[in-house]
C-alpha cells in the first residue's frame, strides 16, 4: 500500500492497480450472474402457481442482472474503484431490501390467504356427505 486508503477510490480499477481482487471480482460477478439466471429459471417453475415468490424472484432478477453487470462493465471498461465499489455497496443494500423487507409481509399475507383457503375447503368437505349429490337434485332425463 503505497497510497491513503481513501486515496485509492480514485485509481482506475484494473488487473495492475487492484492485483489481487480484480480477477476474483469479475469472474465472481460473472459466475454468480449465471447461477441467478439458472436459480431463477428453476425456482419460477417450482413456484409458478405462487404469486408473491414469482414476484420476489423477478425482482432478484432484474436487481441481479444490473448489479452483476455493472460490475462486469466497470472492470471491462477500467472505471475508477470508486465506482465499482458503491456499485457493489449499492447492489447488495438492494438485495437485502428486496429480500428482507420489502417482500416478507406480502409473503406472510399469502400465508395467511392459503390457511384460510385451506381450512374453509377442509371444513367444507369435512362431512361425508357433501360430496354426494342426493337423489332429489339429479336431472330428470327429457325425452
Amino acid at each position: 500500500m503505497t497510497l491513503a486508503p481513501w486515496e485509492y477510490l480514485f485509481v482506475s480499477f484494473n488487473a495492475f492497480n487492484f492485483h489481487d481482487l480484480f480477477h476474483p471480482i469479475w469472474v465472481a460477478a460473472l459466475a454468480l450472474l449465471a447461477i441467478l439466471l439458472v436459480l431463477y429459471a428453476v425456482r419460477t417453475r417450482q413456484l409458478r402457481h405462487h404469486q408473491p415468490f414469482l414476484e420476489m424472484y423477478e425482482w432478484m432478477l432484474w436487481t441481479g442482472i444490473i448489479f452483476y453487470s455493472w460490475v462486469v462493465m466497470c472492470a471491462l471498461f477500467v472505471f475508477d474503484f470508486l465506482f465499482v465499489a458503491g456499485g457493489i455497496v449499492v447492489g447488495l443494500v438492494v438485495f437485502a431490501w428486496i429480500r428482507f423487507i420489502r417482500f416478507p409481509p406480502l409473503i406472510q399475507a399469502y400465508e395467511r390467504q392459503l390457511a384460510k383457503q385451506r381450512y374453509f375447503d377442509r371444513r367444507r368437505f369435512s362431512h361425508p356427505e357433501t360430496t354426494i349429490r342426493s337423489k332429489a337434485s339429479k336431472r330428470r332425463r327429457r325425452r
